[in-house]
């Protein structure tokens, strides 16, 4: 007696393609069955989730969820309208866009309390930072979305097509424009010491396209597919490479400490001091008379110290005090009374600069300055400036309607003219960092010096606009990860926090508390020789970006030849 057709079982070809199966709770949610507003609603959370994988958290397996639903979303979008056509791809965009926006929304909420500290000039604004930019910056996973989709197919290989697509647009948003590359995908394998050590070889970049892939692979456990067990191949080269990423830093990291520069120690002084009405020049003697009495804990011994060893150099964070220091002598001179002699102390201050022909006002610049004995020996410019913040983007335009940027300065900031080596006395040359020129991965080494590599990272900064929230942790953790990739310690000092010291590894040595005032006395670490990312970085990146792009073709090819076969047949 014979079954009727609809109950039969599917002839099953030996070639038969592999076929997506989206797990049951969420096949109505995705293929249309539920309204579009749960389908966004759910790509918005599953975006926010990967947040948590980010500092201060560094829960990273819950990036699993997150891309594992990025999966699910394309592969849900596929199977409803399988075409390359204009609405099937706005349809993937509208996802992507969604899914961004839950993920930057959650970890770049705290951007909120800059908007605060001046409540009320900018209190009105705050939307625009805690929701807009969100949404100007989740265009990047839309656009990753849909070159994924067109890589997509029905085989685990759309794996490496959301790797090569969304690492794409992960890598635009970190280069175009001004570049904003905060909280990279990447970052989710780099809040550990031993997982983040591949990055000296392939940098952020190269491994936001590992992290993608490595995170998404779980996805296709409940893949259909007509080889039992291969479809669980993803899942079980993923955890290979989770494995064998641990197993590298393994090797890399050293058993013991770090070696340390002798003769130097440095006191890294955190005021904990905000940007209220107290931060003004009618108090600026009071503010550095604060600094120099923490410093002195750091090269003074205290009372019944079994061994002290006092600093050497000491250094204050961005913004350390309200004037312009070159044109002050009497708070040189006050500076110079409060230390030892020739101590030279490195300090971030606002330098004025030259009127140009025709301008209002005088140029400013946002500096770090070595000073010592009373006098400035050396200083650097910001050459990266923060757009809004210390300087406005179509500035003509803008000022027009009343806007201004946040940094209480007449025109803003100017930016330098080119990134190059600071130089103390008595400390090997140092790559200075002014605050937001940490996050650039491949954009810290000064240009210009022939043979004299840097023997650390200087990064100053003044986080208090974000208080006691997860933006200063992220700050250090994307900070930290640039001595893994040039193989250079970092000296981190912050105004609020968190302050720290990090060897060429990218190992914490020291470091502060967020929100209280620290006067650290820490040895410096030793560089390493340059690292392969430092060397050929560039080349790294391009090698993991064509292996996903080739995976992911070859899939497509599979599939289509899996099809034409199995019409044949």
């Amino acid at each position: 007696m014979s079954r009727p057709a609809d109950i039969m079982p599917a002839a099953r070809s030996p070639i038969a393609p592999d076929r997506p199966a989206i797990p049951v709770p969420l096949r109505r949610l995705l293929l249309g069955a539920a309204p579009a507003w749960r389908r966004f609603l759910f790509a918005f959370a599953s975006g926010a989730s990967g947040a948590l994988a980010m500092a201060p958290v560094n829960f990273f397996p819950i990036m699993i969820v997150a891309l594992g639903a990025a999966v699910w979303l394309i592969d849900g979008a596929v199977d409803e309208n399988p075409a390359f056509s204009g609405p099937a791809l706005r349809r993937v965009a509208v996802l992507g866009w969604f899914w961004g926006f839950g993920y930057f929304v959650a970890g770049l909420w705290w951007l909120g309390a800059a908007f605060l500290v001046d409540a009320a000039q900018w209190a009105w604004a705050l939307p625009l930072g805690v929701v807009g930019l969100p949404a100007v910056l989740a265009f990047f996973p839309a656009l990753g979305f849909v070159l994924a989709r067109l890589l997509w197919s029905r085989t685990p290989a759309r794996i490496l097509a959301l790797s090569a697509g969304l690492g794409t647009t992960e890598y635009l948003r970190g280069h175009i424009l001004t570049g904003f590359p905060w909280n990279l995908l990447g970052m989710a394998l780099c809040g550990r010491d031993d997982l983040s050590q591949f990055a000296s070889i392939v940098g952020i970049d190269g491994m936001t396209f590992l992290a993608i892939a490595i995170f998404a692979a779980p996805a296709t456990w409940t893949d259909r597919g007509s080889v039992r067990g291969r479809l669980k191949l993803p899942t079980v080269f993923a955890a290979f490479a989770l494995l064998g990423l641990g197993l590298f830093g393994f090797v890399r990291l050293p058993d013991g400490p770090a070696a340390t520069v002798p003769n130097v120690r440095l006191g890294l002084i955190q005021p904990n001091l905000t940007d209220d009405d107290y931060f003004r020049p009618e108090n600026a003697g009071e503010i550095i008379d604060n600094y120099l009495a923490l410093s002195q804990k750091t090269f003074e011994a205290p009372a019944n110290a079994p061994s002290f060893t006092p600093a050497t150099h000491v250094i204050w964070p961005e913004s350390a005090f309200p004037l312009i220091l070159s044109r002050n002598p009497e708070a040189l001179q006050q500076i110079d009374s409060g230390l030892p002699d020739d101590m030279p102390l490195i300090t971030g201050a606002a330098r004025q600069g030259e009127k140009l022909p025709g301008a209002q006002y005088p140029q400013y610049f946002n500096a770090l300055q070595v000073v010592r004995n009373g006098e400035i020996v050396d200083s650097y410019d910001k050459v990266h400036l923060v757009p809004f913040g210390e300087y406005l983007p179509a500035d003509f335009l803008l000022r027009a309607i009343g806007l201004t940027q946040f940094v209480h300065q007449i025109g803003g900031f100017s930016a330098g003219q080119e990134r190059h080596l600071l130089h103390a006395p008595g400390l090997p040359p140092i790559a200075p960092l002014i605050c937001y020129e940490a996050i650039f991965s491949g954009a810290v080494m000064p240009q210009g010096e022939v043979g004299e590599r840097p023997g650390l990272f200087l990064n100053v900064s003044n986080d208090s606009w974000f208080g006691r929230t997860w933006g200063p942790y992220q700050h250090l953790a994307q900070a930290r990860l640039r001595s893994v990739e040039e193989g250079i310690p970092l000296v981190r000092v912050a105004n609020t926090g968190v302050s720290a010291v990090a060897d060429a590894y990218g190992r914490i040595l020291a470091q502060s508390k967020l929100g209280e005032e620290a006067a650290l006395n820490v040895a410096l670490p030793t560089a390493l020789p340059r690292t392969p990312f430092s060397r050929q970085g560039p080349v790294f990146i391009a090698l993991i970006w064509l292996v996903a792009l080739a995976g992911a073709v070859i899939g497509v090819l599979a599939r289509r030849a899996g099809n034409a076969a199995q019409s044949v047949l």
